[in-house]
């Protein structure tokens, strides 16, 4: 097992090579529309995950993985070139969701504000249901209370009239 750090680390080297060696060694103008945005690397350094957008449509996007797929050798050759280490580690290519997760959080938000602001908007014009003061206040209905309190109550307040 190899260090997480230095797994990271290599991560990060593979991100760039991955990306110098779409620009540079893929003579194929669908690859331009490839961004590698991050790559992953098992703690035994043998398998290398790299994650990558396109921009463009769903025809972009297949030809991305007709492209990758295809060259997947030659990335691979040109890592182990460039990489310092004894085993070249295979190479995944897995298309990254989090722009348009990201997208969809952002149009659930703003739809979310949209809601807030009417109804902010209904707050401003609505009243209180029960008047200004919707409490029962001390002074009125105390006749009722005293009334009905002192109904089943005896006067020694050992307990009711009919309870004797």
């Amino acid at each position: 097992m190899a260090d997480p750090a230095r797994a990271a680390r290599l991560a990060q080297r593979i991100k760039v090579i991955v990306a110098e060696a779409l620009r540079r060694r893929v003579k194929d103008e669908r690859a331009e529309l490839i961004t590698v945005t991050d790559a992953r690397v098992t703690n035994d350094l043998q398998h290398a995950t790299v994650y990558y957008t396109v921009m463009g449509d769903d025809d972009a996007r297949r030809g991305a993985e007709e492209v990758l797929a295809a060259h997947k050798g030659a990335v691979r050759h040109e890592m182990g070139k460039q990489l310092t280490i004894r085993l070249t580690p295979t190479i995944e290519f897995v298309a990254d969701e989090i722009p348009e997760s990201a997208a969809h959080l952002e149009d659930l938000l703003r739809k979310a504000r949209e809601q807030d602001e009417q109804v902010a908007a209904l707050r401003e014009q609505a009243a209180p249901a029960g008047g200004e003061d919707p409490y029962r206040s001390m002074g009125e209905g105390s006749e009722e209370s005293e009334h009905a309190g002192s109904e089943g109550v005896a006067s020694d307040g050992t307990g009711s009239a009919d309870e004797r």
